[in-house]
């Protein structure tokens, strides 16, 4: 079967065509962080109207890099949430049209769902259930994933979610948007002990990186601050990490898997990936999606729509809902 996955959460406007066969056969990613990275961060209502501008050029590239025509299409998955109300709104109204003139499903999909999925696409041994850590600009959970793809979510962030932090702390250095990459450069040059910052919550299976940003800016401020930028981002990044680390062990002992996926945009992040594999290298496997799969892409809404499109006998759905405003309504 052909999918094709659609992506509009945030700003990237990306859609992929996938063969339960063959794979992915394209992907096609619109990114705008050049427009972003004047304002320091997202700006949702420039981010809808450009997401409204490339879908139809993203989506027909898509199409000609992958060799089909829109007939070949036998389903659709879209990002239904989290994310940008307006940035979502174009790419489910997209996906609505298409269903409503093909005549075939269109799958919602949740977009932390589709992250966490997306470590199976290249690790074909990784079969749920498993514990999950999503890390992104907007999102840091750790869920339960049971053999149906259904999530119980274990814990969250009260406050700043991993990427978030990163941004924030990167625009107190006056570092460029997006910040996670250039606090991993920077840190590279730092001692990462260099300055001893806490772990908030520590006894608690919920996670907080307010207070870590705030003590990094206190930091920054203070008037006696010999510390160079280097070993601030290094020692700041280490602490992060570690947090991670140490709500992921509560999380696999909770549910007592031996299985964990770290997905999302942090966790391109060299460092991180290192310090996981090392650390749980005598605890549990853990599973990352290629460092391209855990940016937002299409590929990843496509690959979880086909699991459920099995999973929730969408094949039966397919044939009963032959009015189409029924179909389309339920997304």
């Amino acid at each position: 079967m052909i999918f094709l996955g659609i992506e509009t959460s945030c700003d990237e406007t990306s859609v992929a065509v996938y063969d339960t066969y063959k794979g992915i056969k394209s992907s096609i990613i619109s990114s705008q962080i050049d427009i972003h990275s004047r304002y320091g961060g997202v700006v949702p209502e420039i981010a809808s109207r450009n997401h409204a501008l490339k879908i139809e050029t993203v989506f027909y590239e898509a199409l000609e890099k992958a060799s089909i025509s829109v007939n070949e299409i036998d389903a659709i998955g879209v990002t239904r949430a989290p994310g940008l109300i307006g940035a979502l709104f174009v790419g489910v109204a997209f996906a609505k049209g298409l269903s409503y003139v093909l005549k075939i499903p269109a799958i919602p999909v949740n977009h932390l769902a589709a992250h966490v999925i997306s470590a199976e696409m290249n690790q074909p041994e990784l079969k749920p259930p498993y514990a999950a850590l999503v890390i992104s600009g907007g999102h840091s959970h750790l869920y339960y994933v049971d053999k149906s793809y259904n999530f119980k979510l274990y814990s969250h962030t009260v406050d700043d979610a991993a990427g978030e932090a990163f941004d924030k702390v990167a625009k107190m250095m006056n570092l460029p948007y997006p910040g996670g990459p250039e606090i991993e450069k920077l840190a590279k040059k730092g001692n990462a002990d260099g300055i001893k910052f806490t772990v908030a919550m520590k006894n608690h299976k919920n996670m907080s990186f307010s207070g870590l940003k705030t003590a990094v800016l206190n930091q920054i401020n203070s008037n006696n601050n010999c510390a160079a930028k280097e070993d601030i981002a290094a020692s700041f990044q280490k602490t992060l990490v570690k947090t991670l680390i140490e709500k992921s062990e509560k999380c696999i002992e909770y549910f007592d898997t031996d299985r964990l996926v770290v997905a999302g945009g942090v966790a391109c992040n060299s460092y991180l990936r290192d310090e996981f594999f090392n650390y749980f290298s005598n605890k549990c496997s853990v599973f990352f999606p290629t460092k391209y799969h855990c940016t937002d892409n299409g590929d990843m809404v496509a690959f979880a729509a086909s699991k459920f499109y099995r999973l929730r006998n969408f094949m039966d759905y397919k044939s009963i809902a032959k009015d189409n405003e029924t179909r389309i309504n339920s997304i």
